[in-house]
């Protein structure tokens, strides 16, 4: 059956996918909530997000500090792993955010995932000049691990220039991470696939370095992404269930500066 009369919305298709600005944060916390079952703790007039997970050791919080960053998921201590931290910055896309969160609640069993650096590597991107980490084609990009003073940390800086003003995102993926989920952030960014946006919505940092394409989507598609995503995520378990989505579960970003 033709689609040809259905109505159809414009997006915007921008690669590569690190400059392409935070986007919705639903797909990262409508989907831990109803595919992964992590309940959600903050009061609906506070400009936060609590989303915690089933068995009550890992936290993201999501909160608009001009002077921290946004998105925070903390681990605690078990028997057998020490806490961790990890950290993204306001303007991260959602979906990177997401390549993290997904792997985290993959109820697969993990596997070592392989370096890190390696999925960058066959990316074509380059050792970085200044320290041991790797650098994006475009220059825009070093990742680096940090291992000094018996740090893990790993360092993602996403920058037009070396001063502050410059900076459009930065992660930290602290010490204790475990090793399976650094590999799936470093897959999210060093893939060629391009994220859609709002036209009305564009990052204003870094559009002289993206490649842009305007594209006519069905509506119905754009509006039910999300709920693809959730059912894919729920299709992962061997017990698959579809809790109903509660009203105004996050809160969309604001795209300022991070300092």
């Amino acid at each position: 059956m033709s689609r040809i009369h259905e109505p159809s919305v414009e997006q915007v298709f921008i690669r590569p996918r690190y400059l392409a600005g935070p986007g919705d944060p639903t797909w990262v916390t409508t989907a831990l909530h109803r595919a992964s079952g992590w309940s959600y703790g903050h009061g609906p007039l506070l400009a936060r997000v609590l989303l915690a997970s089933p068995d009550q050791q890992a936290l993201l919080h999501l909160e608009p500090e001009p002077d921290q960053p946004w998105w925070v998921i903390r681990h605690a201590r078990t028997a057998s792993t020490p806490a961790w931290q990890a950290s993204f910055g306001a303007r991260t896309p959602a979906e990177i955010i997401a390549a993290f969160t997904d792997a985290l609640t993959d109820p697969a069993t993990p596997s070592a995932g392989g370096s890190p650096y390696e999925p960058l590597r066959a990316a074509g991107w380059q050792p970085a000049r200044d320290h041991s980490g790797l650098t994006s084609p475009d220059g825009t990009v070093q990742v680096e691990h940090f291992t000094e003073t018996g740090s893990g940390t790993w360092f993602i800086d996403v920058a037009i220039s070396g001063d502050p003003e410059g900076l459009i995102w930065r992660a930290q993926l602290g010490t204790g991470t475990p090793t399976h989920l650094i590999p799936a952030v470093t897959r999210a960014l060093a893939d060629p696939s391009p994220l859609p946006r709002d036209p009305q919505r564009l990052p204003p940092l870094g559009q002289d370095r993206m490649h842009t394409s305007i594209r006519q989507l069905p509506a119905a598609d754009v509006a039910f992404a999300l709920e693809l995503r959730i059912d894919a995520l729920i299709s992962r378990s061997p017990c698959p269930r579809h809790p109903a989505a509660p009203p105004g579960l996050a809160v969309q970003p604001r795209t300022h500066r991070s300092r």
